[in-house]
């Protein structure tokens, strides 16, 4: 049995209703849709083939219809109606990106808000990689005689810091001056790179060895840290708001799932060949967001592979609109973000 033209009108007509409503769907509800002039008693047939299809499911407690899985992947792979935000949600979206500060991660912090605003669900965004990221400036500020803090500036606007000891005989003028040699040898190196660099400027006398190899020590440890650090959550508590999370189990399930940064960065993971990638239910790779659609797009932060924005909702979501907003947000980032570096 195939899908003729007024199966998959029907089956549109049913996701779309069941999106809104979240409440199953009965063939009446569709005879009084505007564009469906098909009977009552037609539909249910039609739905009857539907289900034997596997594309509809029905609950026991129910008469109507709720779309399968395999409904929601056809829907979103060929249904699905693409939309366009209007010019007063794009001028809202540019203004809220663009008014806090000229700090690249306050504004991808700043992003995570106004996306799970925008959407009604939990938004989720991956900075940029450190270790990708390219060395712009190195500056050794004194603290105390024994501690300098040391702030090492990306490409991408990202400043990273933190005290290191130093030889007392070291002073401002002395740090300037390691600042400089330090800034000329590793600029436009990426982070991951700068061991060697590091082994270089060890066998020049007029480096201290000392005082690299507490800066290294530094460099390395923000890179092994950074898996917990470069995960931003928004609107956590949304997805709580729906019937679908009224179960305290599921509930929670869900909660703890959004508290594992590393879950939530494989769960985010980019696909490299697609611009917008969306996973429903099981696709998503997380048994505990099984009744979850996970939709992701990609940014840009200056010249480096940027990061990953991503939406997570119930696989009812609006697709249309979360693929919409995620795409404008993607390229609005993208544009006030080359601006900040």
């Amino acid at each position: 049995m195939r899908l003729d033209d007024r199966k998959f009108m029907i089956l549109q007509a049913i996701i779309d209703d069941y999106i809104m409503t979240a409440v199953p769907v009965g063939s009446r509800t569709i005879s009084r849709k505007a564009g469906v002039s098909v009977s009552p008693a037609t539909i249910r047939n039609e739905m009857s083939d539907l289900e034997e299809l596997g594309y509809l499911d029905q609950p026991h407690t129910s008469a109507g219809r709720v779309p399968s899985l395999k409904a929601y992947r056809l829907y979103v792979d060929h249904l699905m109606k693409a939309v366009r935000l209007t010019n007063v949600e794009a001028e809202a979206i540019h203004e809220h990106l663009n008014q806090r500060s000229q700090q690249v991660g306050t504004v991808i912090r700043n992003a995570a808000s106004v996306l799970s605003d925008a959407t009604k669900y939990t938004s989720i965004i991956v900075a940029p990689k450190l270790s990708t990221l390219r060395i712009k400036h190195v500056q050794l500020v004194p603290v105390t005689e024994k501690t300098a803090l040391m702030i090492i500036v990306t490409n991408a606007g990202i400043v990273k810091d933190a005290v290191i000891h130093i030889p007392e005989e070291l002073d401002a003028d002395h740090l300037y001056a390691i600042s400089r040699t330090m800034t000329e040898r590793l600029a436009d190196k990426p982070l991951e790179a700068v061991r060697q660099t590091f082994a270089e400027l060890l066998k020049e006398a007029e480096i201290n060895r000392r005082l690299l190899g507490e800066a290294l020590s530094v460099i390395e440890q923000r890179l092994d840290m950074e898996d917990a650090s470069d995960v931003i959550v928004g609107g956590g508590a949304n997805l709580l708001n729906y019937p679908e999370y009224s179960d305290v189990h599921r509930a929670m399930n869900l909660l703890n799932v959004l508290e594992s940064r590393e879950t939530l960065r494989k769960l985010v993971k980019r696909d490299g060949s697609m611009e917008i990638n969306i996973r429903i239910g099981p696709e998503n790779g997380v048994p505990e967001l099984s009744d979850c659609s996970v939709v992701t797009a990609h940014y840009a932060v200056g010249d480096t592979s940027g990061g990953t924005l991503g939406i997570i909702g119930p696989t009812r979501m609006n697709y249309n609109r979360v693929i919409s907003v995620l795409d404008f947000m993607g390229k609005a980032l993208s544009e006030v973000l080359a601006d900040k570096v």
